[in-house]
């Protein structure tokens, strides 16, 4: 299921408990769930992003194992910040260097191609309404999108690739496409439905913000 609320405590005991989360994350061997956690903590208490951000800069930066399992975990959460919030910009500048300097330290690796995915997520990231879903979460760790189903009225069913960043508005143009009706003069739309409601979901919602309420 999808985080509920949660009841915090102070700010500094919550960022220990954040801090000794990331300790755990080097050795977990799912760590999708706590990553979510991390990720709702920050959705939450928003001073604690840029906390994260510069913990999570602090524990790629000259690690024991630089590729290694506990390594990669933690650019596999850096990851999906990147495509969760937007820190600070004296933060926003400190990352950017870690990045640049991680690519020329270790060209072709992983940490350099999460380091390039993490770049070019933080120049589209405006902010999120959810935290992502596991599914997403589970494909950020690979740097892959997500296939999201679209039910068309009187016309199949169509699968469309999507990244933490589509819009519905960007979803519906795609399928105009796809289905040969630019040249209507119908406004088309996408709808949220569930077995309590059916909406239409505006134009500049983030489909996988919409995944993570049906997860």
């Amino acid at each position: 299921t999808a985080p509920g609320p949660r009841s915090y405590t102070a700010l500094r005991d919550e960022a220990v408990k954040l801090f000794n989360s990331l300790q755990q994350l080097e050795s977990e061997w799912d760590p999708v769930p706590l990553m979510q956690g991390v990720l709702q903590t920050c959705l939450d208490l928003p001073p604690l992003v840029d906390e994260i951000y510069c913990q999570l800069v602090k524990q790629t930066t000259e690690p024991p194992a630089p590729g290694g399992q506990g390594d990669l975990h933690y650019w596999q959460l850096l990851t999906c910040m990147s495509c969760t919030f937007l820190p600070s910009p004296p933060v926003l500048r400190f990352l950017r260097f870690h990045l640049d300097r991680t690519e020329n330290r270790f060209p072709a690796s992983e940490m350099a191609k999460y380091a390039c995915f993490i770049r070019e997520a933080l120049g589209k990231t405006k902010g999120r309404e959810c935290v992502p879903s596991l599914e997403e979460i589970l494909v950020l760790m690979q740097r892959q999108e997500m296939i999201c189903t679209v039910h068309c009225p009187g016309a199949p069913a169509c699968n469309v690739a999507i990244s933490s960043h589509t819009t519905a508005e960007e979803v519906a143009q795609e399928l105009v496409s796809r289905l040969g009706l630019s040249q209507s003069p119908n406004l088309f739309a996408l709808y949220e439905q569930s077995q309590r409601r059916e909406q239409p979901v505006g134009s500049a919602t983030l489909l996988a913000d919409v995944l993570t309420r049906f997860e």
